[in-house]
């Protein structure tokens, strides 16, 4: 079956969750820093493989009207990257999960800076788990 890879896609961090084995609970696991195309799909190819990742879900940030903007095609972009390498993607409504994530870290207490290190792959998180409740397949 495989674990699904949940990806929070910025223009300078890529925050990273994973689900378990059994695809019901995602959890946080990193924030990657990008560099470019080349070396982030080659991570992503090697992190894939390290943690039998049957498909990836990414953010797909529409705006609150329902379009779609410029930052979507951004994280579509990237995504065809990792299409082309050969990394199943799929796409889920990132709407407010950043703010979300950052209103959770706050409500429990945590600090600015370590906020902003932690703030992206919650927010993979929250997409994450978002999708697996709707019965990922």
């Amino acid at each position: 079956m495989g674990r699904i890879l949940g990806l929070d896609i910025g223009d300078r961090r890529i925050g990273i969750a994973l689900s378990d084995e059994g695809r019901r609970i995602a959890s946080p696991h990193s924030v990657y820093q990008r560099v470019g195309y080349g070396p982030d799909t080659r991570y992503f190819l090697g992190l894939a493989k390290e943690h039998g990742v049957a498909y990836i879900v990414s953010g797909l940030p529409y705006n609150m009207d329902g379009s779609l903007g410029p930052q979507a095609d951004k994280v579509r972009a990237f995504c065809e990257q990792l299409e082309a390498a050969g990394l199943e993607v799929r796409y889920m409504d990132e709407r407010l999960s950043t703010r979300a994530a950052e209103s959770a870290l706050i409500a429990g207490g945590m600090r600015r800076d370590t906020r902003r290190e932690t703030v992206d792959k919650v927010a993979a998180a929250l997409i994450l788990q978002s999708y697996l409740d709707q019965g990922a397949p």
